[in-house]
């Protein structure tokens, strides 16, 4: 009795689901069969979309955020109302939309895209670490805010910034880190308690 093979296009969309971070092959085989089953217009707007994602939008060529094709340098670089002295390093794009949010940084952002990390072979020549400290010999920039994310990966990423930033006589700092709003202290670890502690302010 012959097996009953997956048709070959549902398969393509599956392993193509599964290359997407955070996307196993249960969940590429939940989007796929969604897709298939349910309105005809769905997929056709979808592969517009991927479509629209390539053609219409790039990276700024000054900090490497995304942008609209047409605006490059981008709003944030291009906008005479960002103070020129203050730059946030970051590590995606993401980041610097999540910074956004906040409506209190009012500098401007150089976009790494991506962390040092060996065990995926990505090291500092695969960033956009360069770029920075070109930048930083052209641009009136005084303090440098190095705010990628607090893992093993972004510390050693800001450790390298940090040595490969010290010549250029440019004031350095980290985003502080501590206890998160709402959270008890029973239920830190030490690492956050620790740090918590090392960056307190006067009230």
């Amino acid at each position: 009795m012959a097996t009953l093979a997956t048709p070959k296009a549902v398969q393509r969309l599956i392993d193509e689901f599964s290359r997407l971070p955070g996307i196993g092959p249960k969940s590429a085989s939940r989007l796929t069969f969604f897709l298939l089953r349910g309105d005809g217009q769905l997929p056709r707007e979808l592969a517009a979309a991927l479509t629209e994602l390539k053609e219409r939008t790039r990276f700024c060529s000054n900090c490497f955020n995304i942008t609209d094709a047409q605006s490059n340098p981008c709003p944030v670089c291009s906008d005479p109302a960002r103070q020129t002295g203050v730059l946030c390093v970051v590590e995606e794009p993401l980041d610097v939309m999540a910074i956004e949010r906040t409506r209190e940084f009012k500098g401007r952002y150089h976009v790494l895209n991506g962390v040092i990390s060996p065990v995926e072979g990505i090291g500092p020549e695969d960033l956009k670490i360069r770029e920075l400290v070109e930048r930083l010999k052209r641009e009136p920039v005084r303090e440098v805010i190095i705010a990628t994310n607090i893992s093993l990966e972004g510390e050693a990423t800001a450790m390298y910034l940090q040595k490969q930033l010290f010549p250029l006589g440019v004031k350095v700092t980290r985003l502080a880190r501590g206890l998160p709003v709402g959270g008890d202290l029973e239920y830190a670890d030490e690492t956050t308690l620790a740090r918590a502690l090392s960056g307190r302010s006067e009230m």
